[in-house]
């Protein structure tokens, strides 16, 4: 089980407004099918499970901010000024096949590194899909947001260019409709 799935079934679990979902078993082996009954269908926000002293080399995923955004995308959050970065903050996601963030707006520039997998993005007016490895930018102040249209969870990180990235939300993902008009509903357990 991975990192963002153990960390969601925990979630899960201490939820009192939803059921527990199954947890994910090596989701990255599975279809978006067989994933979609098991994955959160609402969206949960979780500080760091362990704590952290920012002066150390390095952290563990337990260390960091998790989070869930529907459809599909587990995030693990470090702001450098809470960990001892002077001018860098990540965020390492899981996003299912179907899964991305919603639109935002950052106050600084960020790139996106990605290993295996295949993005669709929506930078400013521009509409693009990459396959993977590639980094991809974004500018600061640039609405923007992207999608996994591949057939399995990929792990994507975004990388800034300061201690404490701000974030503005300007909407829902315009990429997802196409994606569930394709698949048959979102990728969570609430299918059409």
């Amino acid at each position: 089980m991975s990192a963002f799935a153990h960390q969601a079934s925990d979630a899960a679990i201490t939820s009192k407004a939803q059921p527990t979902p199954a947890p994910l078993q090596d989701a990255s082996r599975e279809t978006p099918a067989a994933t979609k009954s098991r994955l959160p269908c609402e969206a949960f926000t979780r500080p760091p499970a362990k704590a952290h002293d920012p002066n150390a080399l390095a952290f563990t995923f337990d260390q960091l901010d998790h989070w869930y955004r529907v459809p599909g995308e587990f995030t693990h959050r470090l702001d450098g000024d809470k960990y001892g970065f002077e001018t860098l903050s990540f965020i390492i996601s899981e996003t299912h096949p179907g899964g991305g963030p919603g639109l935002h707006v950052h106050d600084t520039e960020e790139a996106h590194v990605l290993l295996a997998g295949t993005a669709q993005y929506r930078i400013g007016d521009r509409t693009f899909t990459v396959q993977a490895p590639y980094v991809a930018k974004v500018p600061a102040g640039v609405p923007h947001t992207f999608i996994n249209v591949g057939t399995e969870p990929f792990n994507l990180v975004a990388v800034f260019a300061t201690k404490h990235p701000s974030t503005t939300r300007v909407g829902p993902n315009p990429l997802v409709a196409a994606w569930e008009s394709r698949h048959g509903g979102p990728p969570c357990g609430t299918a059409k």
